[in-house]
């Protein structure tokens, strides 16, 4: 992975995770300020409560990402060590498909002339979950081949035995 490729992919998760911090900070003190504007037709407080975890669920994957940016870079990613963060990974994708379910389960009552929405918010869930899934397949492909560099350095050290 090039220099440039890191610091741009660095820079972005520097600017969402500062982004999402930011409105995080706002919705907390619309919360506990009590001048939340509520005028009946959505339930805020419910849906602010759960942006604020679905933001916590992207910044838990934004630093994974970023650890595994660091040990790709360090050239030490194929190591027991990166699961850690792969895991992290795929239990924040999970936890977002949760809070995008409750998001659909608050705004369903608001559609019963149209639950056409609600099924479609149900597929992007479905989606989100589909997301998790190829990082766990990934996740597979990472043991293989951590599996394979360890038999390879076994080798190696075998090789320089006879040698």
């Amino acid at each position: 992975m090039g220099k440039l490729t890191v610091r741009a992919l660095r820079a972005v998760l520097v600017v969402v995770l500062a982004g999402t911090v930011f409105v995080q900070a706002l919705m907390v003190w619309t919360l506990a300020s009590g001048s939340d504007p509520e005028d009946g037709s959505l339930p805020l407080t419910p849906l602010r409560v759960i942006t604020i975890l679905g933001m916590v669920s992207a910044q838990v994957a934004l630093v994974c990402v970023w650890r595994l940016v660091t040990m790709v870079r360090r050239g030490t990613v194929f190591s027991h060590a990166a699961f850690r963060y792969v895991d992290g990974m795929i239990g924040a994708i999970v936890a977002a498909a949760l809070v995008w379910f409750a998001v659909t389960a608050l705004n369903a009552p608001g559609q019963r002339d149209d639950p056409g929405v609600t099924v479609i918010m149900a597929g992007v869930g479905v989606a989100i979950l589909g997301v998790a899934l190829i990082v766990l397949v990934l996740r597979m492909l990472l043991a293989q081949a951590v599996a394979r560099d360890v038999e390879a350095t076994q080798m190696q050290a075998e090789l320089d035995e006879v040698i």
